[in-house]
């Protein structure tokens, strides 16, 4: 093997080596649960949210919730104890399911990029991603689905 071939291939091997650890560590973070559909309603319990990092009770910035009915799955933030947000997964452009990494979702099919409150970033789409009401009764999170 001569060397431009060497370091051409090292390099290649390289770059996907890191663009494959970012995408690990990125998807090691979500956590995903099936929600129960009652009535109008997506129940998420609040326990959802909690983690445990180095024997201190935390929580999880956010949830992505799946249930069959559900076309698209529902990504739920948490930014305090009573403030939560709740966002349709499906990009505003041409309907392709969304990424989440962290504070933003992304479309794998032409790159648009929506914030966790559901507001456009990065185009090629224009519009809002689809925001439901939630209310928090005891432990459990009803979003509304209508």
């Amino acid at each position: 093997m001569d060397r431009k071939k060497f370091i051409k291939t090292c390099g290649i091997g390289c770059v996907g080596m890191l663009g494959g650890l970012s995408l690990l560590q990125s998807c090691a973070g979500t956590k995903y649960i099936t929600g129960q559909i009652t009535g109008s309603s997506l129940l998420v319990p609040l326990s959802s949210f909690e983690e445990e990092k180095k024997g201190q009770k935390a929580f999880r910035r956010y949830v992505v919730v799946q249930n069959e009915k559900l076309e698209y799955p529902i990504c739920v933030y948490r930014f305090s104890d009573t403030d939560f947000i709740a966002v349709l997964m499906r990009c505003t452009h041409q309907g392709t399911e969304l990424q989440v990494f962290g504070d933003r979702l992304q479309c794998p099919a032409h790159g648009s990029e929506f914030s966790s409150n559901g507001a456009v970033q990065n185009g090629p789409a224009d519009k809002n991603l689809r925001r439901f009401l939630i209310n928090k009764e005891n432990d459990m999170l009803k979003i509304d689905l209508s």
